[in-house]
């Protein structure tokens, strides 16, 4: 067993992600502090071991490329404030997560939730209710549907809404059959190409690494958050308009922004030219999306042999779903985790997790497979492909032993925050001190968080 079990989930948890990853099953984790993440599932052993699995994963690296495996430490509580907030802004305001239309709404024989927050979701999910963007508004039409059939219309318009499910429900339903049967991480070997690490240092293991980052809240965004802490270059693209003001002051910490248009030819063109330079690819685009582009699995190693290449989905790789636009709160309502929360907390509407855990426990094992990616480079010469999913993160949880009861937060402190305030291009805020130690080799971030488009699309 990797880590030490200490009576919780955390142990068994990190087993299975680390046998997911390949990783050497003896290697030991140090794990401090206490404190958890209130739930029906042990959402604080998930944060605890995700965390741990990307610094494993980093320590094999480090041993493979320098000789020497450095100490893994997780700091619990940490970790756990972590898959909440990491800023804490000094004298401004980040805008709100959510849209005011975004949310849990009674439906006529259930409940069913509304992601809004992109301006065009939020435009499909009215178009269906035939309301004004007004929340009682769409309360009240939400009320006169059946929730399945609303979710069916909602996502036939372009939108994204979830129906809450129970978990027995969920395992019956042709994609929760479909996803308990794919692993939490998928693996293809790839083509041979270099290894990208010729400027990186035991200390700075990543620098000179050039990670191209196509991803939106939240998972990928962690991910490459995590890889920019110690030393990758990550250079994030987003389309023209697109943005999530809420968490933007959160994910693109150690990051340049670009804006770039992949449906336009000369989108494309820049593309191509940023990838044929760059060594690792994360994308959250929907599966054969960039394939309509042009740019399937197979052109990508062309254009960069080696890649390391790591996606990410929603609700899985197979199974009727497998292209549906989802997001952590509306897979929650769909496998049966928001049910469980509100059967178990005898309330009178949907318990989700207490935070965003799919995404953050994802992003942390989306950077493990990367760093993954990257020994195998080092020892075969070749890159690889490995996919990833909420839902796969979701069985994970759920098949996790339970949360012990009267688990209680414990709410950070100034000692939890850097000394010195990170200049965000909003204000200056505290950032919480790193969840993870590796001996000799320190989490730092060499750009402070700032918006999306602010750079130009080039290394």
């Amino acid at each position: 067993m990797m880590g030490e079990a200490d009576g919780s989930a955390f142990g068994a948890l990190l087993d299975r992600i680390g046998r997911a990853l390949g990783l050497e099953a003896t290697a030991p984790v140090a794990v401090t502090g206490t404190g958890a993440l209130p739930s029906v599932y042990p959402v604080g052993d998930l944060a605890a071991a995700s965390v741990a699995a990307a610094g494993l994963a980093l320590a094999e690296l480090v041993a493979t490329r320098f000789g020497g495996r450095p100490g893994v430490t997780v700091e619990r509580r940490l970790a756990a404030q972590w898959f909440s907030r990491s800023l804490d802004p000094q004298g401004w305001q980040p805008p709100p997560l959510w849209d005011p239309v975004a949310g849990d709404y009674r439906a006529a024989d259930g409940w069913i939730r509304l992601h809004t927050n992109a301006p065009h979701h939020r435009d499909a999910a009215l178009r269906v209710l035939g309301t004004a963007p007004d929340r009682a508004a769409v309360a009240a039409a939400v009320a006169r549907r059946p929730a399945e059939e609303l979710e069916a219309a909602v996502v036939a318009e372009g939108g994204c809404a979830a129906a809450m499910r129970s978990a027995e429900a969920w395992a019956a339903h042709p994609q929760g059959a479909a996803v308990a049967q794919e692993p939490l991480l998928s693996w293809e070997p790839g083509e041979a190409g270099p290894d990208g690490l010729a400027e990186a240092r035991p200390e700075r293991p990543l620098a000179g690494l050039r990670v191209l980052d196509l991803t939106r809240v939240l998972a990928g965004p962690v991910a490459t958050r995590f890889l920019a802490g110690y030393g990758a270059t990550v250079l994030r693209l987003d389309p023209p308009h697109w943005d999530e003001p809420g968490v933007v002051p959160e994910t693109t910490l150690g990051k340049a922004c670009a804006r770039l248009d992949l449906k336009e030819p000369e989108g494309r063109a820049r593309f191509g030219i940023l990838l044929a330079s760059t060594d690792v690819l994360v994308h959250g685009y929907r599966p054969d999306a960039l394939a309509g582009l042009g740019l399937d699995a197979a052109a990508r190693a062309r254009l960069r042999p080696g890649l390391v290449d790591v996606s990410l989905d929603a609700y899985g790789w197979t199974g009727p779903w497998r292209a549906r636009r989802g997001f952590d709160s509306l897979v929650q309502m769909s496998c049966g985790i928001a049910e469980a929360g509100m059967r178990r907390a005898g309330a009178d509407r949907p318990v989700p997790l207490p935070v965003q855990a799919l995404d953050h426990a994802t992003g942390y094992l989306m950077a493990a497979a990367v760093l993954r990616g990257l020994t195998r480079r080092l020892v075969t010469g070749r890159g690889s492909a490995a996919q990833a999913a909420l839902a796969r993160t979701a069985c994970l949880l759920t098949g996790a032993p339970p949360a012990p009861p009267g688990a209680a937060p414990v709410p950070p402190t100034r000692a939890d925050y850097a000394e010195a305030p990170e200049p965000t291009a909003w204000g200056p805020a505290l950032r919480l001190r790193p969840p993870l130690v590796l001996d000799g080799v320190p989490m730092r971030w060499d750009r402070p968080a700032g918006p999306l488009g602010a750079a130009p699309p080039a290394w």
